[in-house]
């Protein structure tokens, strides 16, 4: 049975560093946890490509909200894989959606240009697209490996059924690679497609922090400050997915 790749993505170094140890084949680098993704720290990928041997595919989003961006947002899109790839980005994640909610193709032309020939992943724009079918055809004739998508659905339970179909609609095209709040039962019934190739999970756990101050009395953006938690990767959620890969 071939071997289904297993990607996590990763908001902070211990989780990057964790996510390796515990046997993720390749991570999705990103910050900024709350808004689903946006590009990490230069100094980040530098430090990780010095310590780790497996693929870092690095999210190239300046913001978080919607996938519309403006002229000067594509250009620093731009300048965000130019200096990356020097810092030895393996591959690049990135989606950019017209005002109607379709592939803005010109755009994503630019971007995928300016990558070479690094592989790039059309992300979770893909599921905030007005037709996902229309969607998957254009992402493909521009030239993407892989979509990732819960088939536009909040997760991929609630999109699984959307997902088997763009699985064979795409087949050997392109890659459709699930994730979303992805479970390690979901993977059995993927399989059945004939078509799963790359699955992408968090296996995140929260962490305690050794933080002992809270100040009360102080928040950012409206929002009280919690120091107690930070995210990980659970080995034994990795267990489970490697399990049925």
């Amino acid at each position: 049975m071939e071997k289904i790749l297993l990607e996590a993505p990763v908001f902070n170094l211990e989780a990057a560093l964790e996510a390796v140890k515990f046997g993720i084949d390749r991570l999705e680098l990103c910050s900024n946890f709350p808004e689903g993704g946006e590009t990490p720290s230069a100094g980040m990928l530098r430090f990780l490509k010095s310590e780790v041997a497996i693929p870092v595919f690095v999210m190239i989003r300046p913001r978080g909200g919607d996938f519309v961006y403006t002229q000067n947002e594509q250009i620093v899109m731009k300048q965000d894989i130019q200096l990356l790839t020097d810092l030895g980005a393996d591959g690049f994640v990135f989606g950019i959606l017209d005002e109607k909610g379709k592939v803005d193709e010109s755009a994503c032309k630019m971007l995928l240009r300016t990558a070479g020939s690094k592989p790039c992943t059309f992300h979770r724009a893909f599921d905030a697209s007005s037709d996902l079918e229309d969607s998957l055809e254009r992402i493909l004739d521009l030239g993407f490996q892989r979509i990732l998508t819960s088939g536009g659905k909040n997760s991929l339970t609630e999109g699984l059924p959307v997902v088997l179909d763009l699985l064979e609609k795409a087949q050997d095209r392109i890659i459709i690679m699930p994730g979303g709040g992805t479970k390690a039962e979901h993977v059995p019934i993927l399989r059945e497609s004939g078509y799963l190739k790359e699955v992408h999970a968090s296996c995140k756990v929260a962490k305690s922090s050794p933080n002992q101050f809270i100040n009360d009395g102080l928040s950012f953006s409206g929002m009280p400050l919690d120091f107690s938690l930070r995210f990980g990767v659970d080995p034994e959620v990795v267990n489970e997915f490697r399990s049925v890969l």
